[in-house]
């Protein structure tokens, strides 16, 4: 989708997916973020939680891919911006399903006039319908298809 057809208020729901064993001890594996809570099973018995919590990046990381399972930016975004008062509302476990919600906040041109500004809330949601992790971010978009060369 390009500039024109984003309209604040607008909603988007991707399809779910659930968090695997594989997906943590892989994001442990890329990031070094070892810690016990992730990695070890006796340890996160023994916490508040009782039982290995899937990293909170983790969380946002499949935010984005998920996101790309719907091709709304695919082929029109230029960059996203950044990540802006992220939340983390609850824990995110192995086994857990879960989905994105993005609602379109914002959308302006930017100030040379030549990309949009798309401004998005994400709620992710377990299968629980309980909203997990929150924030923001903003996207760069294209107003149009790139001209064939």
């Amino acid at each position: 989708m390009y500039f024109d057809a984003f309209e604040i208020g607008q909603e988007f729901t991707t399809p779910a997916r659930t968090i695997t064993e594989a997906d943590v001890a892989a994001f442990s594996s890329w990031t070094g973020d070892v810690n016990p809570i992730h990695t070890d099973a006796v340890f996160a018995s023994q916490s508040r939680f009782g039982q290995r919590l899937a990293h909170g990046l983790l969380g946002i990381s499949h935010c984005m891919g998920l996101m790309s399972r719907i091709n709304i930016f695919e082929g029109s975004a230029v960059a996203m911006l950044g990540i802006d008062n992220w939340r983390f509302l609850k824990p995110l476990f192995i086994n857990d399903t879960i989905h994105v919600r993005i609602r379109i906040t914002e959308k302006r041109l930017t100030s040379n006039g030549k990309h949009g500004l798309i401004g998005r809330h994400f709620d992710l949601i377990n299968q629980n319908g309980e909203i997990v992790q929150a924030g923001e971010s903003s996207v760069m978009v294209a107003l149009g298809p790139e001209p064939v060369k």
